[in-house]
């Protein structure tokens, strides 16, 4: 079965083949240092590029990958892919392009550079080390970049035969608890030995010809070809190529020739290109694909073009392009998602390593628009409006055009408001998934200026930090979203801040029976302590405030001379003498009048009949019958009930020193405007104060409420 899969197909054999019913497939095969991924490389490679398995001498001499290598297998297309009408119409056969990234910490710009031209990732794990330092660097950048995974446990011939399986099941259950919470949580694995015996091993092999001692690579070729998905291709016009040039070398006698991957669009023999970084246009003169000539590339390819009259000193890594296409941008607003295993805090104003394509700069970022982001993701899914802006050139990352590891690709709006932010907020009010920390937007400003499409994914890195820190360097990934010049457009954002003042309810207007609901309510409330008695209320007239339980009046005018002020509540209200009030407003960073503004809504009006206040029904028998007598809750006495309430209370203003108030005991004392009743019950020191005793409690807010003594 496997035998029909992999294509053992040497250069000869090539011509029979139609190169463009061929579709390539690029697989981004990462892993720690030594973890073997090299050894697998040439274990599956039947074509060779001119970049692969370690050709450069600095390579050999060390025994590492020190760069991307490109190799390739042939084999039937996938049930995954044959399913796909776009793919089976037009292909016969997939081309599985092996990326080979270097496994060591201080490459890890080439690791995040081959990463962003990959459709899906093999990662390489040594079964006998288990998850290292570099498996999770690496993981993350699979996160970033692919849906579409799968972990291969190298070198399981160093476990004793008789114990390998439990060893091999050991390590894929510590695996699995790893990956948990991550994407690839059910990502399958499988156990192999890309060279029985090691390196050394397959050197003698390699220098006697012979093919190395393998142990389950066929099961690793059932299994790609069982779970490796429809790449993502947009079949893009010319206008849009866009090429991720990863070598550059001069043939004598033909010309230069540029390899990399088409990341979007496609290029013909005789097209013009464009070199943005060196401001120069060339005709291609042929294409190759892994040595055969073809007179065309589409979107996902690799290849090298050969052009004329290019210095390829000039140029090792960077941007080929159709004309005019790729820009050049000092800065940019990008949505951002932060890496959960980056433990340092995300400041804004900080500066970091964005890698975009090949090209790694440093940049201050500013992290702002959590809320309103998610508001507006939420709204468009509620709505069926969620969907995919449309670009020039799609993205710099082939697994992912219409969503780069969960990026969405949506537009900036400049009309919109946002929090200002002192940095990336891990979490909102309702909570979030510990995996799937929140979106953000966010302000790059880069300190070299970068050639780069927009939609193009961007990885922020702390890549500074000390490689035996055993940390994670890797900071968030982004989509670049707009083009952004720091210097002269960052006050075209709304930044603003939330202000609150709060006061108190100091009195209440006519009682009113609401004719919707029965409910009693107020219309008309009185409050203090919000504005001193110097402020102008002119400038406050008009602005809403809310009370604890959410209802929202307007403020009418001002109250007297000390500060107080009267305010109306369309729909009523069922505030209470002391209840707080606050005054919510924005004070927006850009605004030179530094005005106040609010975007609460009054609400509708609610009709409610008034009701005659009981002080005056029957005035004339109380006058006859009975004495009031008013005073002021000057604090609490003792420790709050079970309930939070006080039961006793301190009151001041009933009676002058002279007066005996044991006299006074069991005297009914009621609050103003409330239906809380108390009685006299005792006295408190020797100015004329009292205890008052209220069976079922009053809050600490009410101290300064109005109340009354019946006698």
């Amino acid at each position: 079965m496997t035998e029909e899969k992999i294509k053992k197909i040497t250069a000869k054999d090539l011509k029979d083949i139609d190169p463009s019913r061929i579709l390539n497939l690029n697989v981004g095969v990462l892993g720690h240092v030594d973890s073997g991924k090299t050894s697998l490389v040439k274990t599956l490679s039947t074509l060779l590029s001119t970049a692969s398995l370690d050709k450069s001498s600095q390579s050999r001499q060390r025994g590492i990958t020190l760069d991307l290598g490109f190799s390739a297998f042939l084999m039937n297309l996938p049930p995954s892919i044959a399913e796909k009408k776009q793919f089976s119409d037009n292909y016969d056969l997939l081309q599985v392009c092996l990326v080979d990234c270097p496994g060591h910490a201080s490459l890890i710009r080439t690791i995040i550079g081959g990463a962003q031209i990959i459709d899906m990732v093999v990662l390489v794990v040594d079964a006998t080390k288990g998850i290292q330092t570099q498996t999770a660097e690496c993981l993350v950048i699979a996160e970033m970049t692919t849906k579409n995974l799968v972990i291969v446990l190298n070198k399981i011939d160093l476990f004793p035969e008789q114990e390998r399986d439990e060893k091999l099941e050991e390590v894929k259950k510590k695996i699995r608890s790893a990956l948990r919470n991550s994407r690839f949580a059910n990502a399958p694995m499988i156990g192999i030995s890309a060279c029985v015996g090691g390196e050394k091993v397959a050197a003698f092999s390699e220098e006697n010809k012979e093919a190395p001692v393998t142990m389950n690579v066929s099961g690793l070729i059932d299994l790609l070809h069982s779970k490796i998905q429809p790449p993502n291709r947009n079949q893009i016009s010319s206008s849009c190529f866009h090429f991720a040039v990863d070598h550059c070398f001069a043939i004598k006698g033909k010309g230069t020739v540029i390899t990399g991957t088409c990341l979007a669009g496609s290029v013909k023999v005789n097209d013009i290109i464009e070199f943005p970084t060196l401001s120069l246009q060339r005709k291609v003169k042929s294409i190759q694909m892994f040595r055969r000539s073809v007179s065309e590339i589409k979107q996902g390819d690799r290849a090298g073009l050969c052009v004329a009259n290019l210095d390829s000193k000039l140029m090792e890594r960077g941007v080929a392009s159709s004309v005019d296409s790729v820009k050049l941008i000092s800065g940019a607003i990008a949505v951002v998602r932060k890496v959960r295993y980056f433990k340092q805090s995300l400041v804004s104003g900080s500066k970091f390593h964005i890698s975009v394509g090949h090209t790694t700069v440093m940049a201050t970022v500013t992290f702002f628009g959590a809320e309103e982001l998610k508001k507006r993701l939420e709204k468009e899914v509620e709505n069926g409006n969620s969907k995919n802006d449309s670009q020039e050139v799609s993205t710099s990352s082939l697994a992912g055009d219409k969503d780069i590891a969960g990026l969405p690709s949506i537009s900036f709006d400049f009309a919109e408001d946002f929090t200002q932010q002192d940095g990336y907020i891990e979490s909102l009010e309702d909570g979030n998934n510990v995996s799937d920390l929140p979106l953000h937007w966010a302000v790059i400003d880069f300190q070299t200026p970068v050639y780069c499409p927009l939609n193009s994914l961007v990885i922020g890195s702390r890549l500074d930090t000390d490689i035996q820190a055993n940390t994670c360097r890797l900071a968030f990934s982004g989509r670049l979203v707009q083009k952004f010049d720091v210097s002269k457009e960052m006050k075209k954002i709304n930044f603003y801040s939330k202000k609150e003042r709060a006061g108190v309810v100091d009195r209440l207007g006519d009682p009113y029976k609401r004719n919707d609901d029965g409910k009693i309510v107020r219309y008309e409330v009185y409050g203090s302590e919000l504005f001193r008695k110097e402020t102008n209320m002119n400038e406050f007239v008009g602005l809403h405030l809310e009370t604890e339980k959410g209802d929202i009046g307007v403020i009418q005018s001002s109250f007297g001379t000390s500060g107080k002020f009267r305010m109306n509540f369309p729909a009523g209200t069922t505030v209470r003498n002391g209840d707080k009030l606050f005054l919510r407003f924005r004070r927006y960073t850009n605004d030179p009048e530094k005005k106040i503004r609010q975007n609460s809504t009054l609400p509708a009006a609610r009709v409610g009949t008034r009701l005659e206040p009981e002080s005056k029904k029957g005035k004339k028998k109380q006058s006859k019958s009975q004495n009031v007598i008013s005073g002021v809750i000057s604090n609490t006495k003792g420790d709050p009930m079970e309930n939070g309430l006080y039961e006793v209370v301190i009151v001041e203003g009933f009676f002058t020193p002279e007066v005996n108030i044991r006299a006074k005991i069991g005297s009914v004392v009621k609050v103003v405007g409330t239906d809380d009743e108390g009685a006299i019950s005792g006295s408190f020191g020797k100015a004329g104060k009292c205890k008052v005793t209220f069976p079922s409690g009053v809050s600490k807010d009410m101290i300064n409420a109005k109340v009354e003594l019946h006698e």
